[in-house]
């Protein structure tokens, strides 16, 4: 079964060393929460073979400077990284983020796709709550295909637009917004932000629900364009 966790947030410049270190404590707690696919990491490249990676700060400070030398780096976007992750046959992990840049139309993010054979239990909020404390996104989501598909054809969601899935993430000013009543489990994480625990896989009905809810209380409302910070 595939599943998506992902962050987002507005403009943060930061070093490339900040950078490494958020990547290497990324890595490191994915080999803690789901260590059947963080047995090896490579690096994935725009043109030719994907390359061995180790999973410290030397290499992956070196891996984003590499990407910073780039002819169309601009430090207005943000680098790029993409990593695989492999161990046990049937499961697999994949990230892909863009960080430290200062943009003023797409956000930077980290996404985290995840393999796994369908019958087995995979913390997806626990990867969720990696993302939020290590990268401080401005809200995120665990979700599917099943549960994008019935945002975008049930409840209007457009690509971009803030959202939550079958658990969702949200910065402090947005928490503050989540109505008393909303049917999920809230859980405060450092920083003031919200981690939600919304609906079991399979029940997309309930995360529409909530998604509407959270919109309607404005909990979802859109960073301003262009883009002028990192979170609401």
């Amino acid at each position: 079964m595939r599943r998506v966790v992902r962050g987002f947030w507005g403009p943060r410049p930061e070093p490339v060393e900040v950078l490494a270190d958020r990547w290497q404590q990324t890595l490191r707690g994915l080999a803690a929460l789901v260590p059947q696919a963080a047995g090896a990491w490579s690096q994935v490249h725009a043109n030719g073979p994907a390359t061995a990676l180790t999973p410290d700060g030397a290499a992956l400070l070196d891996a984003l400077r590499t990407a910073q030398s780039a002819a169309d780096w601009s430090d207005l976007t943000g680098t790029g990284l993409r990593l695989v992750g492999t161990g046990t046959p049937g499961w697999e992990v994949e990230l892909s983020g863009l960080a430290g840049g200062a943009p003023r139309s797409l956000l930077q993010s980290l996404a985290v796709v995840l393999h796994a054979p369908d019958v087995a239990v995979v913390p997806e909020e626990g990867v969720l709550s990696l993302l939020a404390r290590v990268w401080e996104p401005d809200f995120g989501d665990v979700s599917d295909d099943d549960v994008l598909d019935a945002l975008e054809d049930e409840a209007g969601f457009s690509v971009g637009d803030p959202v939550i899935g079958r658990a969702g993430y949200l910065s402090a000013a947005r928490a503050a917004l989540v109505p008393d009543d909303l049917a999920a489990v809230r859980e405060r994480l450092p920083g003031g932000g919200e981690l939600l625990s919304v609906a079991a896989p399979g029940d997309s009905a309930a995360v529409v629900r909530a998604y509407e809810r959270l919109r309607e209380a404005g909990a979802l409302e859109p960073l301003p364009r262009p883009l002028d910070r990192a979170v609401l």
